[in-house]
């Protein structure tokens, strides 16, 4: 009853003449097929990915929020993690930083992030970042606290400060192929 109270509203909701009428149908059920399929090769895409994952030690997935096709990007960005110092050179790698510019004793306040590095590496950072802060109450609350610092770009500079704290938990669990266990509040 309740599809048909739509399509009914649907038909009424437009006066076309029929010949138009009949096109626009058309050009609408290819649109809706075509974002089926395309749904339906995503989950094909993701299923996939889950299975090659299941075949490379990692321990990324561990953290809440971090999902096997952000766990994929970031393994496939950086590689071998024996290659990168430490945690800084990382970061560094993924342009998590904001150049300094000045000049004199003159220091700039508002700063562009960096636009070198490895931009899907840092995509993927800072999107597994939004996600984490989602399901983690430690880095909810510092991103709430670098939110609250600054009335320009806080969303944007808090997001990206997030990634650089989880490019550290990174670096981490796979130099030392460890899972991933959150802090306990201690209570007194």
């Amino acid at each position: 009853d309740l599809a048909a109270s739509i399509q009914k509203a649907a038909r009424s909701s437009y006066r076309l003449s029929k010949c138009v009428e009949d096109s626009i149908d058309l050009v609408l059920g290819s649109s809706i097929e075509i974002i089926r399929h395309l749904k339906r090769q995503i989950k094909d895409l993701d299923k996939a990915i889950a299975r090659v994952l299941d075949g490379i030690p990692n321990t990324l997935q561990t953290i809440p929020g971090i999902g096997p096709v952000s766990c994929a990007g970031i393994l496939a960005e950086i590689g071998d993690i024996e290659r990168f110092d430490d945690q800084a050179a990382i970061a560094k790698f993924a342009g998590l930083f904001w150049p300094r510019h000045q000049s004199g004793d003159f220091e700039a306040d508002d700063k562009m992030l960096a636009r070198t590095g490895n931009r899907y590496l840092r995509y993927y950072l800072v999107e597994a970042a939004n996600l984490v802060r989602r399901h983690e109450p430690e880095y909810r609350a510092f991103y709430q606290k670098k939110y609250r610092e600054v009335h320009k770009h806080s969303h944007k500079r808090a997001l990206v400060l997030t990634a650089r704290k989880l490019v550290r938990l990174i670096d981490a669990l796979l130099r030392n192929d460890q899972i991933y266990a959150p802090k306990k509040k201690v209570t007194r």
